[in-house]
C-alpha cells in the first residue's frame, strides 16, 4: 500500500496507508511525481499559520506536477496520462471576483489544496479537473514540480507590466526572487539589478538575466521603473520602495510577521508610486507560467538542492527552516 503523510495537529505527524480516491464527476485522479516544501507547509506543521488557513488534520502539499491517471464523468478522456500542475484555491467559479478571473479573492471564503483540503503529500491527489494545467509532452516533472510558487511571481510580473527598455530590480534572491528574476528578463529589460543578503547568490542571479547584483548594506540607487519583492520582510518593502524612481511600479509579493512596519504612506503619495500585492495565483498567472515554462524561458532545476522520499518529512521540513545557505528548493518524492 503507498502511504501520505497527514499533520495530526501542530507538531504531530504520521504516515499513513494511501488509497486513491475514485473521482467524481469533473474530477481527475494525478499521480504526484513530487511535491514541493515552501515556508507556508512549515508553518502548518508549527501551528503559526494563520487562523482559518488551516484545517487540521491535514495531507499537506500545494506544490506539486504529476500525470492523470483516471479522469470522471465530464471531463475530456484525453487528459488521462497527461503531465500537469494544478491550482490550489478551491474558487466557487460563480461570485463576482471568480468571474472577473480574480479567484484568489473568491468570496465564497478560502478553500485550497494542501491546507483545508487534501494535499499533494500522497501517492495520488484527485481534485477538480478545471484546476490542471496541461504540460508539454515533454515537459521535466520534476522542475515542474516548482510551477506553483513561479506562478505565485507570474501574478506579480503581470501585475508589475514591464516593457521592454524599461530599467527593473527584484528585493529578494530565494526561490520566488530567482523566478522573478527569470520572468523580468524574459521582458527584455535595459537593466535588472538584484538586491538581496545573500552574496553567494550573485552568479546564479545572472544566470537567470541578472546584469547587476548589490547587497542591501551597499550603496543602491532609486530610479528603477518596476521592483519586484520576494523577501518577506518590512525593510525588504522599504527598500524596494526606496529604489524606484517618482513614478515607479512597485509588486510585493512577501508576508511579513504581524505588527511590522509599513511603508510610508507620505512618501508613497508624494512620489506617486503605484504598489500592488499578491496572494496566490489566479488561472491567468498560471497560464502565462505554464506557457513560458514550455517556452524554456523558465528554469526551476537549479533551484532543486533535496529529493527526499515522503517518509523524510521531518528531516524535509527542518531543511527549510534550517536558514543553511547550501539548501535551496527541497522536494518530497512519493
Amino acid at each position: 500500500m503507498s502511504t501520505a503523510v497527514v499533520v495530526e495537529a501542530p507538531g504531530r505527524h504520521r504516515l499513513t496507508g494511501h488509497e486513491p480516491v475514485p473521482p467524481g464527476a469533473g474530477e481527475a485522479l494525478v499521480r504526484v511525481h513530487a511535491v514541493g516544501i515552501c515556508g507556508s507547509d512549515r508553518e502548518v506543521y508549527q501551528g503559526n499559520r494563520p487562523e482559518g488557513y488551516v484545517r487540521y488534520p491535514l495531507t499537506p502539499g500545494h506544490e506539486w506536477s504529476g500525470t492523470v491517471e483516471e479522469v470522471g464523468a465530464g471531463v475530456p478522456g484525453t487528459l488521462v496520462g497527461r503531465k500537469v500542475v494544478g491550482e490550489g484555491f478551491r474558487n466557487c467559479q460563480v461570485c463576482d471576483r471568480c468571474h472577473a478571473g480574480e479567484t484568489t479573492l473568491c468570496t465564497a471564503g478560502y478553500e485550497e489544496t494542501g491546507f483545508t483540503r487534501p494535499g499533494a503529500m500522497a501517492a495520488t491527489l484527485t481534485l477538480p479537473a478545471r484546476l490542471l494545467h496541461v504540460l508539454p509532452d515533454d515537459a521535466d516533472l520534476t522542475a515542474a514540480a516548482l510551477l506553483e510558487p513561479a506562478a505565485c511571481i507570474a501574478a506579480a510580473a503581470l501585475k508589475a507590466n514591464a516593457r521592454p527598455g524599461e530599467r527593473v530590480a527584484v528585493v529578494g534572491t530565494g526561490t520566488l526572487g530567482m523566478f522573478a528574476v527569470q520572468f523580468l528578463a524574459a521582458g527584455s529589460p535595459a537593466e535588472l539589478l538584484v538586491v538581496g543578503t545573500r552574496p553567494d547568490r550573485a552568479t546564479l542571479s545572472k544566470d537567470f538575466g541578472a546584469t547587476g547584483f548589490r547587497t542591501r548594506d551597499q550603496e543602491l540607487p532609486g530610479d528603477f521603473d518596476v521592483v519586484i519583492e520576494t523577501a518577506g520582510s518590512a525593510s525588504a518593502a522599504r527598500t524596494s520602495a526606496a529604489l524606484l524612481r517618482r513614478g515607479g511600479r512597485l509588486v510585493l509579493t512577501g508576508i511579513p510577521a504581524p505588527g511590522a512596519e509599513g511603508l510610508d504612506p507620505t512618501d508613497l503619495v508624494v512620489r506617486q508610486l503605484e504598489v500592488h500585492t499578491v496572494f496566490g495565483a489566479p488561472p491567468a498567472a498560471w497560464a502565462h507560467t505554464v506557457r513560458v515554462f514550455g517556452a524554456g524561458l523558465l528554469n526551476p532545476l537549479p533551484l532543486v538542492t533535496h529529493e527526499l522520499p515522503l517518509a523524510e518529512f521531518p528531516r524535509a521540513i527542518e531543511l527549510v527552516g534550517s536558514g543553511d545557505p547550501q539548501v535551496g528548493k527541497v522536494l518530497l518524492r512519493p
